[in-house]
Formats: C-alpha cells, sequence, structure tokens
C-alpha cells in the first residue's frame, strides 16, 4: 500500500523560511517522478516543484527562486524548502508521486499523477 504523508507546515510571517516534508512508502522516491503541488481556497491545484530519478528539477515561475525540491534517497523522503514566504505562498501543500521516472507533458497537471498525500498547510500572514 503506497502512502505519502507530508508535515512541516506551520503559520508563518512574510519573509520567513519552512522546509515541507514527504515520507514515502511503498514506493521509493528514487523511482518515481516526485512533486509538490499546492491549492488554495477558491483555486485549482498546481505544481509547483518536480523532481526525476536523476535529481533534475523543474519550478514553476511563480516560485522559482525561493523554492528547492530535494530528496533524501535513504530516508525515502521528498522535501520542499520555502524561503521568503509571500501571503500568497499560503494553500494547502500536497505531496505527489508518478510511475515513471523522467518528465512528460502530463506532469505539470493533477493527472500526471498516481498517488498523492493528504496534504499539510502553510499559512503566510503579512
Amino acid at each position: 500500500q503506497v502512502q505519502l504523508v507530508e508535515s512541516g507546515g506551520d503559520s508563518v510571517q512574510a519573509g520567513g523560511s519552512l522546509t515541507l516534508s514527504c515520507a514515502a512508502s511503498g514506493i521509493t522516491v528514487n523511482t518515481y517522478y516526485m512533486a509538490w503541488f499546492r491549492q488554495a481556497p477558491g483555486k485549482d491545484r498546481e505544481g509547483v516543484a518536480f523532481i526525476d530519478r536523476t535529481g533534475t528539477t523543474r519550478y514553476a515561475t511563480s516560485v522559482a527562486g525561493r523554492f528547492t525540491i530535494t530528496k533524501d534517497n535513504a530516508k525515502n523522503t521528498l522535501y520542499l524548502q520555502i524561503n521568503n514566504l509571500k501571503p500568497e505562498d499560503t494553500a494547502m501543500y500536497y505531496c505527489a508521486a508518478a510511475e515513471g521516472s523522467f518528465w512528460t507533458a502530463c506532469r505539470e497537471y493533477v493527472r500526471g499523477y498516481d498517488y498523492w498525500g493528504q496534504g499539510t498547510q502553510v499559512t503566510v500572514s503579512s
């Protein structure tokens, strides 16, 4: 049974930093395409950071330079470092995994993923 369990969300002030974690079981983060998505109230879920089995990363334009996605294969855990948090970063953040190791066109979208965590809330106040 596949489980993705996110943690690390918090309420912080603008300009602060957070590190989100996603502990995986039933899959290995080293062989799946992994990503972080977020969903703000009333908005669609959007992909923000992506990483393939080689460690090659991609970022949404809106977060490039502030977000860093990494993974620890030994701990089977995915991370998202968020710096210089802004109020518009307020959202539920989700970890996602896709069978297949590399980027394809669908990886930018929700439909490109097979497994999801339940999310961790990030709230940024100005």
